[in-house]
């Protein structure tokens, strides 16, 4: 993105405010909610999962497999909407994956998943939120 959203000039005050604390402990500070403890894991519905920070879709329902990794699963996001990066914290070699929009952490992404993108984007239930169709 060119242009720096509104979002991303938000203060960890005004962020504090808008999330719950484990919302703001995954979003904001790059945390990881316990395997197999999310609201989506296991969820079925038809719908859409946007960012719980500002809103904006981030995947649909019809790409969220189960994996058994513990994490809600999907294998592919639109690139105007996530972003990368290296992340090497934990002593790991990781892919982060970040709302485009508000620069939340949402996740990480890896190469194990199924076809047709071979892409296993491993997200936090906290990191979103569900729309139904």
């Amino acid at each position: 993105m060119s242009q720096e959203s509104d979002e991303r000039a938000l203060t960890d005050e005004e962020w504090r405010e808008r999330l719950t604390d484990e919302q703001y402990r995954v979003l904001r500070e790059a945390g990881t909610e316990r395997p197999f403890s999310g609201e989506y894991v296991d969820h079925e519905e038809d719908g859409s999962y946007s960012c719980a920070g500002c809103g904006v879709t981030l995947f649909e329902s019809d790409t969220k497999y189960h994996s058994g990794c513990g994490w809600p699963s999907f294998y592919d996001a639109d690139d105007d909407v996530v972003e990368t990066r290296v992340d090497t914290s934990h002593g790991m070699h990781r892919t982060e994956v970040m709302c485009a929009n508000c620069g939340g952490h949402l996740g990480h992404i890896f190469d194990d998943g199924p076809e047709p993108t071979g892409q296993r984007y491993c997200i936090n239930s906290a990191a979103l939120e569900f729309e139904d169709k």
